[in-house]
């Protein structure tokens, strides 16, 4: 019977270790002191949230290469998530991630939804070539992304806020901090590299005359 409190002492531990070590790493991967500080668009749909985390990556491409990656995110038909497809799969979202732009995909509007598994996510606020606003259907999640873009090349900040309506909620978002940090990661880096490629595709094309 020892054994039991010995394991909570070590839950416990490793509990406090993790908020004061890990945590804020995890939730702010890439993203500056002033990014993950600010007050970004899609902030205001779920005002007090109990959990955030920003993610960002710098980009070498203006935003208007940026932005088609993101609004054609999704299941499919859409462009899939840029990261690790089989992990999708194996929880059945069926992403299956492309490198070129879906002309079907590339005017969201307020209103439209996108279904991630038991999820829906409703769009709430589209600013072309600035911001993309999603929210659950339960009010519980958002996910935005900014692009910031200075002498052609663009910041990309990911902000997921998030409200725990149970206790078992909140214990089992916190085993998947670390678990998001990896598949946002992939993310971030695929929409760079499928940006970048289509900034020098662009660039390489031939004038039109008039």
């Amino acid at each position: 019977m020892r054994s039991r409190p010995v394991a909570f002492v070590l839950a416990g531990t490793l509990g406090v270790l993790y908020h004061a070590l890990l945590r804020r790493p995890i939730l702010t991967w890439g993203a500056t002191e002033a990014e993950a500080a600010s007050r970004l668009p899609g902030d205001e749909l779920l005002e007090g949230a109990d959990g955030v985390a920003t993610r960002a990556i710098g980009i070498d491409a203006p935003a208007a290469a940026v932005w088609p990656w993101l609004v054609q995110m999704g299941p499919s038909p859409r462009g899939g998530a840029y990261t690790y497809d089989w992990i999708e799969n194996l929880l059945g979202l069926d992403m299956h991630s492309v490198d070129r732009v879906l002309p079907d995909f590339q005017h969201p509007q307020v209103g439209d939804t996108i279904g991630y598994g038991s999820n829906r996510m409703r769009v709430e606020r589209v600013e072309p070539h600035r911001a993309l606003a999603s929210r659950s259907e339960d009010g519980n999640w958002v996910w935005a992304f900014v692009l910031d873009e200075h002498s052609g090349r663009t910041r990309l900040i990911s902000r997921n806020r998030f409200r725990f309506p149970t206790l078992a909620a909140r214990i089992g978002m916190l085993a998947m901090e670390p678990a998001s940090l990896v598949m946002e990661r992939k993310m971030l880096h695929g929409i760079r590299q499928r940006a970048e490629r289509l900034a020098l595709a662009t660039a390489a094309q031939p004038a039109v005359s008039s």
